[in-house]
């Protein structure tokens, strides 16, 4: 268990952090931004979980959601060769994938099928959830500029978060009335030549 005694430590003033082991950082190194974005996303699923109090399927999937990007900080955190020898590093498993494929599946079944690309819109859960994906998708982007320096870098991270960017696509269209009210981008609808859509 994690035990955090004191808030400030005045270590990061001078624009380093450390990571779970080995030598500090730059705050704008790749790997620091990689898992500022992870963090960044998670908070948004916080603020999405605000509007799924009551829905209590949303909420767990939600909540593990929030601790297995916890993981997946940790994983971004412990370079391979940085990590302690002595105790194996936390990594994003293939389970915790696997978990995020079958929620996708199940959840896609009662989904209204598509008829054209959705905007970012609808119920303050959906709009959230929207929010919460396209940080994912930013986090996806820094993971893999990263695993470009860094190779060493499990490549588990960036499939989770391709993962996980669909699953909040989807749970999102889940808020809309299970894709009934999903707001749908008209192609030139305000351009002065548009047909409209059939």
């Amino acid at each position: 268990m994690v035990k955090l005694n004191k808030i400030y430590t005045r270590t990061g003033d001078d624009g380093t952090t450390a990571l779970v082991s080995g030598p500090r950082r730059k705050k704008d190194d790749l790997r620091v931004q990689a898992y500022g974005s992870v963090d960044e996303t998670n908070s948004f699923i916080g603020l999405a979980r605000t509007h799924a109090a009551k829905l209590a399927r949303f909420d767990s999937i939600l909540s593990r959601i929030q601790n297995d990007l916890f993981d997946l900080g940790s994983d971004l955190a412990t370079p391979v060769s940085d990590s302690d020898k002595t105790r194996p590093p936390l990594r994003i498993s293939q389970k915790q994938i696997d978990w995020l494929e079958n929620q996708i599946d199940q959840l896609n079944e009662d989904l209204d099928p598509l008829t054209s690309f959705v905007l970012p819109a609808g119920t303050p859960l959906a709009a959230t959830l929207h929010v919460a994906r396209t940080v994912t998708r930013r986090a996806e982007r820094d993971c893999f500029s990263l695993i470009a320096k860094e190779p060493e870098t499990s490549p588990k991270t960036l499939i989770y978060l391709n993962r996980l960017s669909d699953l909040l696509f989807v749970l999102a269209r889940y808020a809309n009335d299970k894709g009934k009210t999903d707001v749908l981008w008209l192609p030139g609808k305000h351009s002065g030549h548009s047909k409209g859509m059939t």
